[in-house]
């Protein structure tokens, strides 16, 4: 199990190699604007910027450290769950590997999107979707050591009750992740029709980075993007995105990146006036405010007052 939990910190010489080869990219790409004279006009990408990069991998380093609490807390989930399953696959038969694979990923889209419309789950999520930019650094801009973030890893108990194996469901989650790592870059256009149909792309994951309508929260898948299509959640890439939040922070130190929405959401547990405020703070999706309903509650009282 260990090796399956180290498999990101061997991926890192071919996330360094990625990383620069887009960098390079944009580099040149630049270069030849400035050249061609087009150095003061607006650019169809974002690109990167040195800041942003730098935060973006504070992040990971910190988090390499941080998550290993996390990862120790998820474990057991699974673990508990998968002794209530009455009976193991094997791993030796490829159908299992299969199942493994499209449960695992069927599961991610599940807690993706909870993710998404939860705040609780959102205040550790919107770390990834901060950066006002979108290449490979933006990858690796993930959360650590948020509360409760954990229960997220309830979704993959189904998988351990039919018998697959714990390892393999995590072995599973973690090929799933580091499917989505090349996914993050604006070098790669529209891939043919029957892979952008079947599989998430970059075309689709620069849609589901977007915080501009028509595409926010969508195409919450990790290695297909049939769910979205199935669960009607997809959005085609069809207008110039912008990166990051619908509010966007203004910080690249690591640490604010990575507590500054759960810092927002417990400010408004905290302020809130009533439970139903402090729980819908909490559970509700992200922007929603206990205001419309306290604000109907004092027109009613105003009216009815002598």
């Amino acid at each position: 199990m260990e090796w399956i939990g180290n498999i990101g910190l061997y991926a890192i010489p071919a996330f360094a190699l990625l990383l620069g080869i887009e960098f390079l990219g944009d580099h040149l790409e630049r270069r030849r604007d400035r050249r061609a004279g087009r150095g003061a006009e607006p650019r169809a990408k974002a690109g990167f910027s040195a800041r942003d990069t730098s935060a973006s991998l504070g992040v990971y380093g910190l988090g390499r450290v941080a998550n290993l609490a996390e990862d120790f807390i998820e474990l057991p989930i699974i673990v508990l769950a998968s002794l209530l399953a009455p009976i193991a696959l094997s791993a030796g038969d490829w159908w299992v590997w299969v199942l493994a694979i499209v449960g695992t990923d069927l599961a991610y889209y599940t807690e993706h999107r909870v993710q998404h419309r939860v705040r609780l789950f959102w205040a550790a999520h919107s770390v990834h979707h901060s950066s006002q930019h979108f290449n490979m650094s933006t990858a690796v801009r993930l959360p650590w050591l948020i509360p409760g973030r954990f229960l997220t890893a309830t979704v993959y108990i189904p998988l351990a009750l039919v018998g697959i194996p714990v390892w393999m469901i995590f072995l599973s989650k973690a090929i799933v992740l580091l499917f989505q790592y090349p996914l993050h870059t604006e070098r790669i256009g529209k891939l043919p029709a029957p892979i952008e149909y079947v599989f998430n792309t970059p075309s689709h994951h620069r849609v589901h980075h977007g915080a501009n309508n028509p595409y926010l929260d969508k195409n919450y898948g990790g290695i297909f993007i049939l769910w979205d299509r199935l669960f009607n959640s997809y959005a085609e890439e069809t207008e110039k995105i912008r990166y990051g939040l619908t509010h966007n922070i203004d910080t690249y130190n690591p640490v604010k990146v990575n507590y500054h929405e759960f810092a927002l959401m417990v400010r408004d547990v905290w302020r809130a006036t009533t439970w139903r405020g402090r729980i819908g703070y909490m559970l509700r999706p992200p922007g929603w405010t206990e205001r419309p309903a306290t604000l109907a509650k004092e027109l009613s009282t105003a009216t009815t007052s002598p």
